[in-house]
């Protein structure tokens, strides 16, 4: 069959149908440079590639033999012919050729001085062609020290001898022409900051000395000498200093919809800007506010991209056309700015429909109905009102052991108002938005939410916050709610269902006071947090990438002054409610390296604990302020909230009756993963993680042992998992399938070896315990086995 769909017969005689190349690299045999990942890097450089064969048969090639030459190019025939089809490679030794001298120019440019590369084209019999590449190296030049030559000590000669401080150019590093490039995009920024608007890299010229060394040894690196120098055509212009003359802005207004600078010139002036809005649809301070340039000063790259950044991240612009232009005099060093802005419509309704999976075995939709203003009070501030529906129900799991599934669904219902103003605004102070990159935010919020618990009762809650947001620069950005209130309160009590779960003799006390304090429990908490993420910016040609976030979030104390004891009662109340006080802190590093253009590896070391004080130092943490473990965000070999605490493991009535209800006052994970990139859209991962979660301080008479509890002995609870993943990306969403299996169960440390029941009693036998390493448990083959261990997960986005 193969025979008769062969495609060879359409290759023209003496020519060959290109079926791949193998690239031999070989080392200088005297001085033996270190050649490792050096095919690879060559073997990307041959073009074109091979027709896409399967098991060896060009099948696209078939295809367009098969379909045949269409007599419309606009017709379905040829529509198919260029989806199914693709038309032969045909090897000539030319193509052969020019990859070759890419190939030097390749070890040239990484500095393999006179290196070589030669290739064949080798056709067969059956009329297929491979191409044999063979590359000599020899070895790699490193440099010696790198000088910047300057004619006299004028002022810009003097700046730009003051760039080679941050240099990518380092004695002992290879000598590369991507880094020389780089290194003159950096000079030109650098030099733009101080003023050289008509600067570019194409001025700078780095020269290479080869000779230096000992040119008749080959037994140390080949080093060379670097001299950068600005070219000898270079235009004055391009070495001249450039002050901010006037700043023009124009709001794109319809009655204004064809300004341009001319007409701007007509707007009002104030604070050195002239801004033209015909509809005055804007209050001037927020362009004074986002606007870094002011009239007389130097010109720099930094107040161009503040600025620019601030008016796109004001949100109500479509886009943001920045000009500069010379102010006409024979001597002038003046520029003049133009902001061109073309504006959002005010208001926006949107709709959204979602439907989610969960690690519980919910599953659930949600809609959302969200209404934007855009310029609520002309001051670019953005108000939000939206309000939900949604519903969780159980797919799986306990349904046949729990038939009224109590606990395990849900509906959510609820209302959010937001209004947000792009400055800082703190009663009694006014303070002008600093230096950065990224105007701050004010955010008022204020959110409503019922929670029904199917059958069992309704949780609701009313919180108010006022933030602050303001970011240094894309790097750094800090959040600060100075004010967090927060009302949580049980309504609507199923009085028969809860009273059967109390005097159920199934149910251990743990989850009895579990639901003792959400059904009978009211919350009032007035609190402050604050969070900060640091992504720095990897260096040029750096594979080393680290994100740093961290938070505090403090509770209690201010409301607490307005609290009152009952008599007989140590816990202070406010409107007769109990005042929750507590601090949380957490922590979280990422680090990611590139191994290469398809692997790469990524590191999360996360941690979190909570501590009740004053007037909650005896009570346990609300379930709404602790952690969980397990899911497709943390520990996957685990269900959510399956683990812990410590080396607790939940009997099967209580799973049956509540599903997975672990939570704890500390957590403490890691994960590792190898991701790998097969396609532009599939890829895979292999990951391991480990972690737990703890008890604070614990209480026996709550259901919390010494083995839940957070003790120098920690690490003997840690719960170890591994697996593989398959993730589409799409680019603007990743859909994520990871499968898990636990190596290591915390609770076996707890839990007695089965003993034999014809073995003879021995009192004095010391209590064995199971080994927590599970290796000799896996069994693919059985199905419980499976339906225990083998954990999906189904989610959005990738674990971190």
């Amino acid at each position: 069959m193969l025979g008769s769909c062969s495609v060879i017969r359409y290759i023209p005689e003496g020519q060959g149908l290109y079926v791949g190349s193998k690239v031999n690299v070989e080392a200088d045999s005297i001085s033996k440079p270190n050649i490792s990942g050096l095919e690879a890097n060559l073997e990307a450089i041959v073009k074109p590639a091979p027709n896409k064969t399967i098991f060896g048969f060009p099948w696209k090639v078939w295809f367009y033999y098969w379909i045949g030459e269409p007599k419309d190019e606009g017709g379905i025939r040829s529509w198919f012919r260029r989806k199914l089809g693709e038309p032969p490679v045909i090897a000539t030794q030319r193509v052969v050729d020019i990859n070759a001298a890419n190939m030097a120019g390749y070890l040239d440019n990484q500095g393999f001085y006179r290196s070589t590369a030669k290739g064949k084209l080798n056709v067969s019999e059956k009329r297929t062609a491979t191409a044999e590449y063979n590359a000599y190296v020899m070895p790699r030049y490193v440099i010696n020290e790198v000088n910047i030559v300057v004619p006299d000590s004028s002022v810009f000669n003097r700046d730009l001898v003051l760039s080679k401080k941050d240099t990518y150019l380092k004695k002992g590093d290879p000598i590369r022409l991507e880094v020389v490039t780089a290194e003159r995009s950096r000079i030109e920024q650098q030099l733009k900051g101080k003023g050289y608007y008509y600067f570019n890299p194409d001025y700078l010229i780095v020269k290479v000395d080869s000779t230096i060394g000992r040119q008749d040894s080959t037994l140390v690196p080949q080093q060379v000498n670097l001299y950068l120098e600005v070219k000898k055509e270079t235009a004055q212009t391009a070495l001249k200093q450039y002050y901010i003359n006037r700043i023009f802005v124009n709001t794109g207004t319809a009655e204004d919809s064809a300004a341009d600078s001319t007409v701007n010139a007509g707007g009002r002036i104030r604070r050195g800007l002239t801004i033209k809005d015909p509809g005055e649809l804007y209050k001037r301070r927020i362009f004074y506010d986002a606007i870094g340039f002011r009239r007389g000063n130097l010109y720099t790259n930094k107040a161009q991209e503040i600025s620019v950044t601030r008016l796109v991240n004001l949100q109500n612009f479509k886009f943001v056309k920045n000009d500069f232009e010379l102010v006409p005099r024979s001597d002038s060093a003046l520029l003049n700015v133009y902001y061109n802005l073309a504006p959002q419509k005010k208001k926006s309704l949107q709709t959204t429909l979602s439907a989610s999976t969960k690690s519980n075995g919910l599953a659930g939709s949600e809609l959302r109905i969200n209404w934007k203003n855009r310029n609520f009070f002309r001051g670019a501030e953005i108000l939000n009102l939206s309000g939900f529906y949604g519903f969780d129900l159980q797919l799986g799991g306990n349904k046949i052991d729990n038939p009224n599934r109590v606990g395990n669904e849900f509906i959510r219902y609820g209302a959010t108002a937001s209004l947000s103003f792009p400055r800082f605004i703190i009663p009694f102070v006014r303070i002008r938005p600093e230096r950065s990159q990224i105007l701050p935010k004010t955010i008022l919020a204020l959110n409503f939410e019922n929670r029904v618990q199917r059958d069992f009762f309704t949780l609701r809650s009313i919180r108010a916050d006022w933030s602050y947001v303001w970011s240094k620069n894309t790097q750094l950005e800090h959040t600060l709610t100075p004010i967090a209130l927060n009302f949580i309160e049980p309504r609507n009590v199923n009085s028969e269902r809860y009273v059967a779960i109390l005097t159920s003799p199934n149910t251990n006390p743990l989850d009895k006071k579990r639901y003792i304090t959400q059904v009978e429990t009211k919350f009032i908490i007035a609190g402050s947090n604050y969070t900060v993420s640091y992504r720095p910016n990897p260096r040029p040609f750096s594979k080393n990438q680290f994100v740093l976030m961290g938070g505090i979030d403090y509770g209690g104390n201010l409301l607490s002054l307005l609290g009152k004891k009952n008599p007989g009662d140590s816990v202070k109340e406010f409107l007769n409610i109990p005042i929750l006080q507590f601090a949380k802190f957490d922590g979280d590093v990422r680090y990611f390296r590139t191994i290469n253009s398809r692997i790469k590896w990524a590191n999360r070391l996360l941690g979190g604990v909570g501590i009740p004080f004053g007037n909650s130092k005896k009570m346990q943490l609300p379930q709404f302020k602790q952690y969980f473990a397990g899911g497709s965000t943390g520990i996957r070999a685990f269900r959510a909230r399956a683990l812990g605490p410590g080396a607790y493991n939940p009997d099967t009535t209580s799973i049956a009756l509540f599903g997975y209800n672990a939570f704890g006052d500390i957590r403490l994970e890691a994960s590792s993963e190898v991701r790998v990139k097969f396609t532009d859209i599939i890829n895979g991962a292999l990951f391991v993680d480990a972690g737990n979660i703890w008890t604070f301080r614990g209480n026996a008479g709550e259901g919390f042992e010494d083995e839940t509890i957070f003790k120098k002995t920690f690490l003997n609870q840690v719960a170890v998992g591994g697996g593989i993943g398959l993730r589409l990306d799409f680019s603007f969403l990743v859909f994520r399938l990871d499968i898990a299996t636990p190596f290591r169960k915390p609770w076996y440390t707890v839990t007695p070896v089965d003993q034999d029941p014809n073995a003879p009693l021995d009192p004095s036998a010391p209590l064995q315990y199971k080994n927590p390493w599970v290796f000799n448990e896996i069994n693919f083959g059985s199905k419980t086995w499976r339906k225990e261990n083998l954990i999906l997960n189904i989610a959005v986005g990738l674990p971190f």
